[in-house]
C-alpha cells in the first residue's frame, strides 16, 4: 500500500494537461493565475479575443489592461529547446503591470539559481514603459543579468518586451500607432545583382558594416556604469589593442555573398538555405570572441543577437557554420568567421534597417559578471534592392533540420573539450571489463574487492554523478523511441560524449552479462543508494529482507511503470516526460537536491528506505532498470560460477544477495542481478561456503592421511632393526 501511495503520489504531483494545437496558450494559464490575484484591484478577466491573444482585465466593467503570454506572439525557445512562457500584465497607457514566468524547461534556471533571483528580476518590469520600448527598438532599459543563467534571462526579457510592443501596437496602447505593426515590405532583394566586388568597395559602400572597439574603449564603457568592482578587473592590455573588429554582411544577397564567400561556397549556402530563409556573415578579430564557448553546451550564441523592428532572433549551433576564408580580394585575415542562418518564420525582412546586438561580459566576482551591449547597424545598398516590388509572403515551415557537416563539427570539437572526461570514463570502462573477464581472480580476496568495489562506485557517483552529470534515465530510451519514428540522426546523440560512450557500453554488456554492468556499478543514483547503505550498516542501522513472497511480487511493479511510460511517450513525449519524474535521478544527481520540495522529499524518501532495504528504488520502482532487464535475457553467457548444492541445500548466496536476486532454489535471476559478484566472493570463501568448506576438509584429510602413512614409513626406515632387502639380480 505505501509504494502504490507514493506512486499515486508522484503520478498527480507530476501530471499535467497538454495543449491542443492551435489554442492559445493564454487558455492554459488564465485558470491557474486569477486575476485577483495576478492584478491589484482587478476582479476578473475578460473573454479572450478572436482577433488577438489577449484577454481584458477588469475591474468590475472597467478595463484596467490586458493579459497575454509571451510565447502566443514571439519565439520563447531557450537552452531546452523548448518554450518559456511568461504571463505578462500591461495597462491601457502601455506600462506594464506585471510579467509572471508560469513555466520553463529550463535546467540552467533549476540548477543552483535561487527562485528570489528570477522573482526579483521579474517584478523589476513592473512600470516599464513599452511605448518608450518601441521608440528604442526594444533596447531603451537595462537588463539585470543573472551570472550563470544570461541566455535564459536575455530570452526572457527579449520576450516580454518584444510580446509587449506587439500587443501595444495591435491595440493602439499607450498611443502606438497600430499601422506600424502592419507596414509591409516595400522593396524586394535583387537577386540578378551579382557583380564581385572587392574588400574596400563592399566596405565603402555598406555591403560590409564594421564595429571597432579598443580595450580603452571597452574599459571607459565599464568604468561608467559606476559599478567600482569592474575597475578590479579591467582588461590590462594597452588601451590601444584591438579588443574587437566585429563585420557584418547579408551574404544570402547574391551580389555581396559571391564577393565574400566565392561561388563554390556561395552555392553550399544556397543548398543550405531554404524557401524564405536568409544568411549573414560575422567576421571577428581581437581579444574578444563574439561566438563565446556558452553554445558548446547550450546550443544558443549567447553573446550575440539580431534585432529588427519589432522581432529578434537568436541563433542556435545548428543555424551556424564556420567560413574557412573571405573570398574577397583585399579581405583582412579574421580569427572567426561564421555563417548564421535566420529562419524563414523569424519575420525578418532583409529589405529593411537591422542590426547586430554584442554582448560584452566582464567578471566581477567568482562566479558573477556584468553586462554591456553595443549596436552594429546594417542597411541594405539600394542596388541590391528593387523598390516599390509587391510584398512577398514568406514561407512558414518547421524549424530545419542541422546540417550534417556542421553538426558533426559541433560534436566533434565537444568532444574535442571532453578528452580528459572521456579517457576517464574509458579507463573506468576498461577496468571493468577486466573485473568482469577475470572475475575468479578479483574475487578470491573478499575485503580486497569490498573496498575496490567501494571505491568504484564513489567514483561513479563523484565523477559520473555529480561532476558530468552522465546518469542515465529512462528519458533517453523515450527519446531514442521518438527519434526513430520521427527520422534518425546521429548528432543529437553524440552532443553529450559521456552519455554516449555510457549508452554503447550498456548496449555491449547486456549481451554479455545482462543489466549489471551498469546498473550495479555505472549508474549514479545506484552508487549512492549502495554507499548510503553501507554508511547506514556501520552505524548498526538494521536492515530489513522482504519475505521471498512479497519481494517476488514486488518487482514487477518496475516493469509496469516502464510499460507505462513507453505507452505515455507514444501519446505525448512531454506528457511521458513529465511521469518520468518518477526517477529521483534529476533531482539527486543532476540538480544535486536544488529544487522544490516535493522532488527533494520524494527523493529522501527513497533514499530514507534504502538505508534499511538496500537499493529498494533499483528493485522496486526504476523503469530504466526494467528496461535494460527485458533484452538483458539475450545475454550470450552465464559467466556468474554456482555449485550444484547451490539452493539445495545451501542458501548462503541467497541469504546475503543484498538484492535477492538468487531464488531459494539456487538459480540466479539474470532480470535482478545487478552483477556485484558478491556470490563469487562466497564461492571461492573459505569460511562460509559449505562446498568450499567440505572440499577443504577433504583435503586437509587426504594430507593429514598422507602425513600418517609418511610418518609411518619414516619410522620404519629408523628403526635399528630395519634393513632393506637386498634382491639379486640374475643378469
Amino acid at each position: 500500500m505505501l509504494l502504490l501511495a507514493m506512486l499515486s503520489f508522484v503520478f498527480l504531483l507530476f501530471a499535467s494537461p497538454v495543449r491542443a494545437d492551435g489554442v492559445p496558450v493564454l487558455e492554459k494559464f488564465l485558470p491557474k493565475y486569477p486575476a485577483t490575484e495576478f492584478v491589484d484591484g482587478a476582479t476578473a478577466y475578460g473573454a479572450i479575443r478572436d482577433d488577438i491573444p489577449v484577454a481584458p482585465i477588469l475591474k468590475d466593467s472597467t478595463v484596467l489592461g490586458y493579459v497575454y503570454i509571451s510565447s502566443d506572439f514571439v519565439s520563447t525557445t531557450g537552452y531546452s529547446g523548448k518554450p518559456i512562457h511568461m504571463m505578462i500584465a500591461i495597462d491601457t497607457d502601455g506600462k506594464l503591470i506585471r510579467a509572471e514566468l508560469v513555466e520553463h524547461h529550463e535546467p540552467i534556471v533549476l540548477i543552483g539559481i535561487p527562485e528570489r533571483k528570477i522573482r526579483a528580476m521579474t517584478e523589476s518590469y513592473k512600470g516599464l514603459d513599452i511605448v518608450a520600448e518601441a521608440a528604442a527598438e526594444g533596447v531603451g532599459h537595462d537588463v539585470e543579468i543573472i551570472s550563470g543563467a544570461t541566455v535564459t534571462i536575455m530570452i526572457i526579457d527579449d520576450s516580454v518586451v518584444r510580446s509587449s510592443i506587439k500587443v501595444a501596437r495591435f491595440l493602439g496602447l499607450g498611443g502606438l500607432d497600430n499601422s506600424a505593426a502592419e507596414t509591409g515590405p516595400t522593396h524586394v532583394m535583387n537577386m540578378d545583382e551579382r557583380e564581385i566586388y572587392d574588400w574596400n568597395t563592399l566596405v565603402g559602400d555598406g555591403s560590409v558594416r564594421r564595429l571597432t572597439l579598443d580595450v580603452g574603449q571597452i574599459n571607459q564603457a565599464f568604468a561608467d556604469t559606476g559599478d567600482e568592482r569592474v575597475l578590479k578587473h579591467a582588461e590590462t592590455a594597452p588601451d590601444d589593442q584591438t579588443y574587437i573588429d566585429l563585420n557584418l554582411a547579408l551574404v544570402s544577397a547574391p551580389g555581396i555573398g559571391l564577393s565574400l564567400l566565392g561561388e563554390n561556397e556561395f552555392n553550399n549556402l544556397t543548398e543550405w538555405l531554404e524557401d524564405g530563409d536568409q544568411a549573414i556573415l560575422l567576421a571577428g578579430r581581437g581579444i574578444y570572441s563574439f561566438k563565446g564557448s556558452g553554445y558548446v553546451r547550450g546550443g544558443i550564441f549567447d553573446r550575440i543577437q539580431l534585432v529588427q523592428g519589432d522581432i529578434s532572433v537568436r541563433f542556435r549551433d545548428r543555424q551556424h557554420q564556420r567560413l574557412r576564408v573571405v573570398a574577397a580580394e583585399g579581405a583582412p585575415s579574421f580569427t572567426e568567421m561564421d555563417i548564421f542562418k535566420i529562419p524563414a518564420d523569424s519575420g525578418f525582412d532583409p529589405t529593411k534597417p537591422f542590426r547586430i546586438q554584442l554582448l560584452v561580459q566582464r567578471p566581477v566576482g567568482p562566479v558573477e559578471k556584468t553586462f554591456l551591449t553595443f549596436d552594429l547597424g546594417y542597411n541594405l545598398p539600394s542596388r541590391y534592392l528593387t523598390a516599390l516590388a509587391p510584398a512577398v509572403t514568406q514561407t512558414t515551415h518547421e524549424e530545419d533540420q542541422a546540417n550534417a557537416d556542421a553538426r558533426a563539427e559541433l560534436w566533434k570539437r565537444i568532444w574535442q573539450s571532453k578528452k580528459l572526461e572521456i579517457g576517464l570514463l574509458v579507463g573506468m570502462l576498461t577496468v571493468l571489463t577486466g573485473v568482469f573477464f577475470f572475475q575468479v581472480q578479483v574475487t578470491r580476496h573478499a575485503r580486497a574487492f569490498y573496498w575496490f568495489r567501494m571505491s568504484f562506485l564513489t567514483l561513479t557517483l563523484v565523477f559520473l554523478g555529480f561532476s558530468q552529470n552522465a546518469q542515465l534515465s529512462v528519458v533517453n530510451l523515450m527519446a531514442l523511441g521518438a527519434s526513430l519514428r520521427e527520422g534518425f540522426s546521429w548528432d543529437a546523440f553524440l552532443m553529450d560524449p559521456l552519455v554516449f560512450i555510457l549508452w554503447v557500453s550498456v548496449a555491449v554488456t547486456i549481451l554479455f552479462w545482462g543489466r549489471g554492468g551498469f546498473c550495479g556499478w555505472l549508474c549514479p543514483f545506484g552508487a549512492m543508494q549502495e554507499l548510503s547503505n553501507q554508511i547506514a550498516r556501520f552505524f548498526k542501522v538494521p536492515q530489513w529482507t522482504l519475505p521471498w513472497g512479497l519481494h517476488e511480487r514486488l518487482w514487477p511493479l518496475k516493469y509496469m511503470i516502464f510499460l507505462g511510460l513507453f505507452g505515455l511517450s507514444l501519446v505525448s513525449m512531454a506528457l511521458a516526460e513529465q511521469y518520468a519524474e518518477i526517477e529521483p535521478f534529476k533531482t539527486a544527481i543532476i540538480l544535486k537536491f536544488a529544487r522544490g520540495w516535493p522532488y527533494v522529499m520524494f527523493a529522501t524518501v527513497l533514499l530514507g528506505i534504502g538505508l534499511f532495504i538496500e537499493r529498494f528504488y533499483c528493485r522496486y520502482l526504476c523503469p530504466l532498470g526494467a528496461a535494460l532487464a527485458i533484452p538483458g535475457r539475450m545475454r550470450m553467457f552465464d559467466w556468474l560460477k554456482r555449485y550444484k548444492e547451490c539452493g539445495s541445500p545451501c542458501q548462503t548466496c541467497a541469504n546475503e544477495c543484498f538484492v535477492q536476486a538468487i531464488h531459494p532454489t539456487g538459480e540466479i535471476n539474470p532480470n535482478e542481478c545487478l552483477s556485484c559478484l558478491h556470490c563469487q566472493v562466497l564461492y571461492q570463501d573459505h569460511s562460509k561456503c559449505p562446498v568450499v568448506i567440505k572440499k577443504d576438509k577433504r583435503r586437509a584429510k587426504m594430507a593429514q592421511s598422507t602425513a600418517s602413512v609418511g610418518d609411518a614409513l619414516d619410522r620404519l626406515t629408523n628403526h635399528p632393526n630395519f634393513k632393506p632387502s637386498k634382491e639379486k639380480n640374475d643378469g
